[in-house]
């Protein structure tokens, strides 16, 4: 038998998250997974798990968890406090937590997002390719609560332990490259200077579809309303308010509402780390 982990406390919102649920767009499924992937495949690695194994994405206020035997875990992602029942533990390396001991990660101190990996990955029963829990379409595990009991893979092998490993800090501005259209002929000529001139800041209301955010209103040139059409991840939606919004991981797979344009996937980690607040800028690239 492999270990299980119970959770004692499951924070804010904490989630199973693997390298999503990828391939399924065209029959309306989010991709999902790790809204952090750089945070996932880091904290895999210092493991020696694949690294898209499932591990827990907490939101601010951490989580903690019992092991039933000995484990070995990384905490990443967003910097938080970690302790190992009552006693302070490394952040951002391998730490071995013995049976019985109570995990405790954390309120993060920065950035949004922090990740509980664990030799041997968390191996719910996955559903189309994937252990991720998808918070728009229901799919996958439901968000842990406490009491529940988590199943754990076998671990590949026993890891080193470093010593450090090159976290990125989470943004303290977000500056996320865009590539304008497809629907960008929608807008104002001047509504695409304001997006790519102006400072946003992120919005208290973001979460796993998307990040909202406050600022300038872009002005459409066309107010006729657009039928329903695929949305791909980093695509920029423009709601009626006028603000901005950057469709993240749990995204819908179709909108009604014009695409101004598309960020690159690659700055998407950093999104996911983006706290309230934060300023936000659009460049053409």
């Amino acid at each position: 038998m492999t270990a299980e982990l119970t959770v004692v406390r499951s924070g804010a919102l904490t989630t199973v998250q693997d390298g999503g649920r990828r391939g399924h767009a065209h029959l309306g499924v989010p991709r999902s997974g790790a809204l952090d992937a750089a945070a996932l495949r880091l904290a895999n690695l210092l493991l020696g798990n694949a690294p898209g194994a499932a591990v827990l994405e907490t939101t601010l206020t951490g989580c903690a968890l019992r092991t039933d035997r000995g484990v070995t875990v990384v905490v990443g992602g967003a910097p938080c406090p970690v302790t190992v029942d009552g006693r302070p533990a490394a952040w951002g390396v391998p730490v071995r937590v013995p049976a019985g001991a109570v995990l405790d990660v954390g309120g993060v101190t920065a950035g949004v997002r922090s990740y509980v990996a664990v030799a041997g990955g968390i191996a719910v029963e996955p559903v189309l390719g994937s252990r991720s829990t998808d918070l728009l379409s229901g799919l996958g595990p439901a968000p842990v609560r406490d009491g529940d009991v988590l199943p754990l893979g076998a671990p590949a092998r026993q890891p080193a332990l470093p010593d450090s490993a090159p976290w990125p800090a989470p943004p303290t501005e977000l500056t996320l490259p865009l590539r304008p259209g497809p629907r960008a002929d929608w807008f104002t000529p001047g509504a695409l200077r304001t997006l790519t001139s102006a400072t946003y800041r992120v919005s208290q209301h973001s979460n796993r579809i998307g990040l909202r955010t406050e600022g300038p209103a872009l002005e459409r040139l066309s107010t006729g309303e657009l039928p329903s059409e695929g949305m791909v991840l980093g695509a920029v939606q423009v709601p009626p308010d006028g603000r901005p919004v950057v469709f993240l991981h749990d995204h819908p797979t179709t909108g009604g509402y014009p695409v101004i344009g598309v960020v690159a996937e690659s700055a998407l980690a950093a999104a996911a780390q983006a706290a309230p607040g934060t300023p936000v800028r659009f460049t053409r690239g």
